[in-house]
């Protein structure tokens, strides 16, 4: 029997693409385990957004050179975006590496593995496929019934950024049809999905593909986008007419410039959508902004989030936030922490700025010295982490709607979920996952909620354990 592992190095980005590659392997005979030193396949799975990842990549591989050593034919692959970003490079570096494939290449790993068993030449497959976009649909399989689920509906980015590694490693923006959407959402939830997010690096610039266009003859993409703003907008409204079991439906991650009124509209009308949105700002200086090329300001940002929240009362906000960009000052990070309290973050993804590879930032001076930036990183988590207690201590001896996800990974006695508003929720019982829950609120923690079942609604078979190991 052939055994793979795959170990998922990132975000949920990658997260989804290591379920596709978990899939298309299982399709041609493999099956998982958990043990290294009994897979005939590894596969990491990359990214390149954080700080030292081609480090932590090169690290890991590290761990598993002795398996070639001692076992013959078993194959080393790396996916992901430091695959798409190092291509040929990286089989110079670990040259005990079998396959390399970037992302659009998932579908043809398992021929690529049978070749390299085969005896070929180790191989890197990173041409992106701009011309003829594909997707892979997600299969359910009853071995691993999953609560919650992505959906890819776009992938690449047009936005250039000029701290982001992405539009280099996931290429220029590709849509999926709607049909195809909605057809797999319908698949997921009658294999017992009950919640989905929809996923792209600018989900909500998501446009309807037009038969035969390719980036390269598209029109000007700005205005073209401009134009047809509430396309995603219409997506979210047919999912909700078209699969109407589903019980909630989120999207990540949102660029603020395309929070149209069409899509606050959706907001406003749609039940199935959650009653939160992670709104990445990055930085709450103009000044700051505009050497990012995030092409809003302060103020447009703030304004589109009152409106947000003006058409759907108590909706919970979150953010990626960048400290330590070159030329960031104290009083920019001041900027910052004011729009942090201003827009009531519940939660925040900061990060320390670091040069990416290809990036327009590089070429800026990295002029804020690291002790600065970790500094001023603990000063972005104070004052979200003030907002997130005040927040769910005002929830303590409420009833809240909970769905349940899965057991708590640290106490297995508890089971965690999350209310429409994303909040985390632990309660005690058995066989909860995928049920609706009302739970009244006892306690809350730093981070967390805990809680005890009022009402059961609606129980779903619990799923199957993932057989994937995320590597922080």
């Amino acid at each position: 029997m052939k055994r793979y592992l795959v170990q998922t190095m990132g975000c949920q980005m990658n997260v989804h693409d290591s379920r596709r590659i978990e899939e298309v392997l299982a399709a041609d005979g493999w099956r998982p385990t958990d043990e290294p030193a009994l897979a005939d396949l590894v596969v990491f799975n990359t990214c390149s957004v954080r700080e030292k990842a081609e480090h932590k990549l090169m690290s890991a591989l590290g761990t598993v050179r002795g398996l070639k050593e001692a076992r013959r034919g078993v194959v080393i692959a790396v996916a992901g975006c430091v695959a798409q970003q190092e291509g040929e490079r990286l089989l110079q570096k670990a040259r005990f590496v079998d396959v390399v494939i970037g992302p659009d290449h998932v579908a043809e790993l398992p021929a690529l593995v049978a070749r390299a068993r085969g005896g070929a030449a180790p191989v890197a497959r990173t041409v992106f496929d701009v011309h003829a976009p594909a997707f892979l649909d997600a299969t359910p399989s009853p071995e691993r019934l999953e609560v919650s689920a992505f959906v890819t509906v776009m992938k690449g980015c047009d936005e250039r950024c000029t701290y982001c590694v992405v539009p280099y490693t996931r290429g220029p923006e590709r849509y999926r049809p709607a049909d195809a959407i909605v057809g797999e959402i319908r698949a997921m939830v009658e294999g017992g999905v009950r919640e989905v997010t929809l996923l792209g690096q600018t989900v909500n610039s998501w446009i309807e593909p037009r038969p035969g266009a390719t980036p390269a003859d598209a029109p000007p993409r700005w205005s073209a986008r401009l134009a047809r703003t509430s396309e995603f907008a219409a997506l979210l409204r047919r999912v909700a007419r078209e699969v109407p079991d589903l019980a909630r439906l989120r999207y990540t991650s949102p660029h603020p410039r395309h929070l149209t009124d069409a899509l606050i509209e959706a907001h406003a009308e749609l039940d199935v959508l959650a009653r939160h949105v992670h709104l990445p700002v990055q930085s709450g200086s103009n000044r700051v902004l505009r050497r990012m090329l995030r092409r809003y300001t302060r103020e447009l940002y703030l304004e589109r989030v009152a409106r947000l929240r003006e058409a759907v009362p108590g909706l919970t906000l979150s953010t990626d936030i960048i400290v330590g960009f070159p030329g960031e000052t104290d009083a920019d990070l001041d900027e910052t922490l004011s729009l942090v309290r201003e827009a009531g973050f519940v939660a925040a993804f900061a990060f320390k700025y670091s040069p990416r590879p290809n990036t327009p930032s590089r070429a800026l001076a990295d002029d804020v010295p690291e002790d600065v930036k970790s500094a001023r990183l603990d000063a972005v988590f104070d004052a979200v982490g003030a907002t997130q207690r005040a927040h769910l201590a005002s929830l303590v001896g409420t009833t809240q709607e909970v769905l349940v996800e899965g057991p708590s990974r640290t106490d297995p006695s508890r089971w965690t979920g999350r209310t429409r508003r994303n909040e985390i929720v632990h309660v005690e019982g058995a066989d909860l996952a995928g049920a609706i829950l009302d739970v009244v609120i006892e306690r809350a923690n730093d981070h967390s909620l805990m809680g005890r079942i009022a009402r059961t609604a609606r129980p779903a078979a619990p799923p199957a354990p993932h057989r994937l190991r995320v590597l922080a």
